[in-house]
């Protein structure tokens, strides 16, 4: 039996609502048994799940309840306080539209950046450069700084990019609400064909029909804990039960 993509265990990150004022050294290196200072939140807590390879899971919950944060988690950006994250073959995170793509690089240069930092050789890169800018339609835009380019043509190209690289894992967030209907159809058959082959998808998303058509389970986080890990049709029912009953 194949060994889970992403293992979490007894998972937890916690942020300080203020940030002016700084830590202790016994509070920086007293380890996780330290006391929650008063400023201090659990963001999750005691989170835990596995990810079968070729597994498309959409991680459903209100705002601040924990989605983005998780997969920041699974993509290696945060590290947790307590508990672990295991995650098994390389990473296409696709996050806060960005990507992790630099501002003030081109688009060119934010091209080659981003691949090859994903183990893509640069003879692989200059071979699919063309398709890529071709999929994010702004060939016009080459050699512009990222940063200068509307929140639309951001998402073109990272989504173009990293659905492009050859990593296992593909983690979304939120980012295709951004593009416009055309574009986000293109994305969903490239979604559909990365399935297809075997990729497995961690999908955060507030559309119920996206869900639907890419998930077979859900992941519902409520308050920073793991309410429930379902098939994808039961999360939502219970989800949509408890907005309707606040």
């Amino acid at each position: 039996m194949d060994r889970p993509a992403i293992e979490v265990t007894d998972l937890g990150v916690r942020f300080r609502r203020n940030r002016r004022g700084g830590r202790s050294f016994k509070d920086l290196f007293g380890g996780a048994a330290r006391r929650t200072r008063p400023d201090e939140f659990w963001a999750l807590r005691g989170v835990s799940f596995s990810v079968r390879p070729g597994e498309a899971i959409g991680v459903v919950g209100r705002n601040g309840q924990g989605k983005s944060t998780l997969l920041k988690l699974v993509a290696g950006v945060l590290l947790p306080d307590e508990g672990g994250v295991e995650v098994r073959g390389g990473v296409a995170p696709l996050i806060e539209i960005t990507g992790g793509f630099v501002g003030d690089l081109t688009v060119r240069e934010n091209v080659r950046l981003t691949a090859g930092l994903h183990g893509m050789p640069r003879a692989e890169v200059s071979r699919r450069f063309d398709e890529m800018i071709a999929f994010a339609e702004i060939g016009d835009f080459v050699d512009t700084p990222y940063k200068h380019l509307s929140n639309g043509m951001k998402v073109r190209l990272a989504f173009s990019v990293v659905s492009q690289l050859d990593e296992p894992i593909l983690l979304v967030d939120e980012v295709l609400a951004v593009g416009d209907r055309a574009f986000r159809e293109k994305c969903y058959r490239r979604i559909d064909e990365l399935l297809a082959d075997g990729r497995t998808l961690f999908f955060v998303s507030h559309n119920e029909k996206d869900l639907r058509r890419f998930c077979d389970r859900g992941l519902y986080l409520d308050g920073g804990v793991l309410k429930l890990d379902a098939p994808i049709a039961e999360v939502l029912d219970r989800y949509n039960a408890d907005y309707a009953t606040g």
